[in-house]
């Protein structure tokens, strides 16, 4: 087993995407010792995913956008579950982290006078997203990763987390392992910042990468910190439903936001059959406003596409249940309709939306500009993660901080597109510089090696457990998880089937516990997949749980046994912990009560 090659950071950042690079920033903007620990290479984050844009009320477009409106927005948008505190830090902040990035670097496109440009997109009252093309993500990470560089960071790359210790209550310290050579690495730190992203990959069909199987909701989890909201899954309209080998591959919201519109089988405007009476005042009851909204007409409705992403994909799941769906199980997404609007619409749409372009004429043989998408729903994003405070973004457990999409509170029941990006940049910031205040008061904490080696011990099982009948691969374990999750925890829920997953995934756990894993520890495969396993199945049933125990439907979550809101629900958030037999344990707190003063701005702007 050998010994663990031991490591020391002030702060230690366990996730290289928007929300780590941005928390190292700002850790090693304060002079301390920032370790960034990635599982991929560095740049291969999955924010390089991300597309749309970046939320923020910046006014470029239409000057009656304020951090007021973008608030109100982001609480309608999540049911009104959501923290209020993040969600007013998040707008109020959103702004200036944007013109930080701009003045790092970042290319935004630009309006005719020179501002950064901004487009429509779902939920968002006004055109709100600072983007970069198709490509925001990419530009995201391209820039932070340009100006954290010279930060004096250190990069471990290829290193996947797999143990955070504590000395008593406080974090201080986590085990490792190199996934080129197998090797263990043991890190000292003060604080600790968890951004991890995702948990898709505990289900068949998703846009997210393989690293998100949902490690920083697990280890903080297994460390004592508490989890919240796990029901809300969201799943995104529009993923890629042909050809199988990219089924789920994200097709951006942006599309829609520059006109694009869904149609069924029967080539009908389905979306216009069903909006939301609490959105009929912004939404277009015909094609003709909905235009002239995507061509910035300030007094114009939104189109129905451009609703929240929940509604939008239950709406498409309903047109291909009932027999209106495209050949391959989907719906057409169609922007080469603007021809008929727009003269040089193809030159108009290669500019806009130049990703969309390339990975549907190079990956499923479509011209968009000429013929429509096959898209369908696909997992997305996760609301909800480790509990954190909305100011500092510490979670439960002293010392350990988390930001972006593993921890929860901004969202609520659902996130609005674009979101997710201002989310990484502004709790980022707050994850990192909060985490370094926290390091500078601390001593280096003493880690228990009993605990190390025995972590250690537990990690090289699989490859200790001898072949028998009926011993199996982690692989096939995943995959039959990810088949459960899909058709049992997926877009609608029962009472019934939720109760089969959690027995299922039961089941699951005794078969992960039995893997076995050949060959050498050396880019295996095999290992680190069994090394994922109690990851997606710790994720899993917290949110099987969580969505069994919400007897409505609210945002994201969708019980067909319960369809409408209940009012009792709408006042409580589930939160997980383990207790010390090692179970998961579910309770039921209340919603922070919105203050007076944030509660007039929500009404101002219903």
């Amino acid at each position: 087993m050998g010994q663990a090659k031991r490591i020391e950071h002030d702060v230690l950042v366990i996730g290289a995407g928007g929300a780590g690079l941005r928390a190292a920033i700002e850790a090693a903007a304060d002079g301390l010792s920032v370790g960034l620990v990635c599982k991929s290479l560095l740049g291969k984050a999955h924010t390089v995913m991300a597309e749309g844009g970046v939320a923020a009320a910046l006014a470029n477009v239409d000057d009656r956008d304020d951090w007021k409106t973008h608030f109100a927005d982001t609480m309608r948008g999540g049911q009104y579950v959501n923290s209020w505190r993040h969600a007013q830090l998040h707008a109020q902040q959103a702004p200036d982290r944007v013109r930080e990035l701009e003045a790092w670097g970042a290319v935004f496109d630009r309006t005719k006078s020179g501002k950064i440009l901004q487009r429509n997109f779902g939920g968002h009252k006004y055109p709100r997203l600072a983007h970069v093309g198709d490509r925001t993500g990419l530009e995201m990470i391209r820039t932070l990763q340009d100006h954290g560089i010279h930060q004096g960071i250190d990069v471990h790359m290829e290193v996947t987390i797999i143990r955070l210790f504590k000395q008593g209550e406080r974090v201080v310290g986590a085990l490792a392992y190199d996934r080129e050579r197998g090797k263990f690495r043991l890190f000292s730190a003060k604080s600790i910042v968890l951004a991890t992203g995702g948990v898709g990959r505990a289900f068949d069909v998703t846009s997210n990468s393989w690293e998100y199987s949902g490690d920083g909701h697990a280890i903080a989890y297994e460390a004592g910190a508490e989890l919240i909201d796990m029901e809300y899954i969201q799943f995104h309209p529009t993923g890629m439903v042909w050809p199988p080998s990219v089924k789920g591959i994200l097709v951006t919201e942006g599309v829609r936001g520059e006109g694009g519109v869904l149609r069924n089988s029967e080539g009908k405007r389905f979306m216009f059959e069903d909006i939301p009476d609490n959105y009929k005042n912004q939404t277009a009851d015909n094609e003709e406003e909905g235009w002239r909204y995507t061509q910035g007409d300030k007094n114009a409705r939104r189109p129905p596409e451009l609703l929240t992403r929940d509604h939008v994909a239950r709406c498409i799941v309903r047109e291909i249940r009932e027999g209106r769906g495209s050949p391959h199980g989907g719906v057409y997404l169609d922007i080469a309709w603007i021809k008929e609007r727009l003269p040089k619409a193809a030159e108009h749409i290669k500019r806009k939306l130049p990703s969309m372009y390339h990975q549907f004429k190079e990956l499923a043989g479509v011209d968009i500009t000429s013929e429509a998408m096959e898209v369908g729903p696909t997992t997305h994003y996760s609301m909800g993660g480790i509990r954190v405070d909305g100011d500092s973004q510490m979670s439960t457990v002293p010392g350990l901080f988390a930001a972006g999409e593993c921890a929860a509170g901004l969202h609520g029941a659902n996130r609005l597109g674009g979101n997710s990006l201002s989310d990484l940049l502004v709790f980022g910031k707050l994850a990192g510089e909060h985490a370094a205040g926290y390091a500078r008061e601390q001593d280096r904490g003493e880690i228990d090696q009993d605990e190390v080696m025995a972590a250690m011990q537990w990690a090289l099982e699989p490859f200790g457990r001898e072949a028998s009948a009926g011993s199996e691969g982690p692989f096939q374990v995943q995959s039959d998880l990810q088949e459960r999750m899909q058709e049992l925890v997926g877009i609608v829920r029962k009472e019934d089937e939720l109760a089969r997953a959690l027995e299922e995934i039961t089941g699951l756990e005794e078969r992960a516990k039995k893997v076995v894993v050949h060959g050498n520890r050396e880019f295996n495969p095999g290992w680190h997949t069994a090394m994922d396993l109690p990851n997606l199945l710790t994720v899993s049933r917290a949110i099987a749980m969580c969505a069994r125990a919400r007897k409505e439907s609210r945002g994201a979550h969708f019980r067909i046994d319960h369809e409408g809101k209940d009012p009792d629900f709408g006042k409580i958030t589930h939160a997980l912990a383990k207790n010390e037999e090692g179970q998961m344990i579910l309770r039921e707190d209340p919603v922070p009560e919105v203050p007076p003063e944030l509660q007039q701005i929500i009404k101002d702007n219903e």
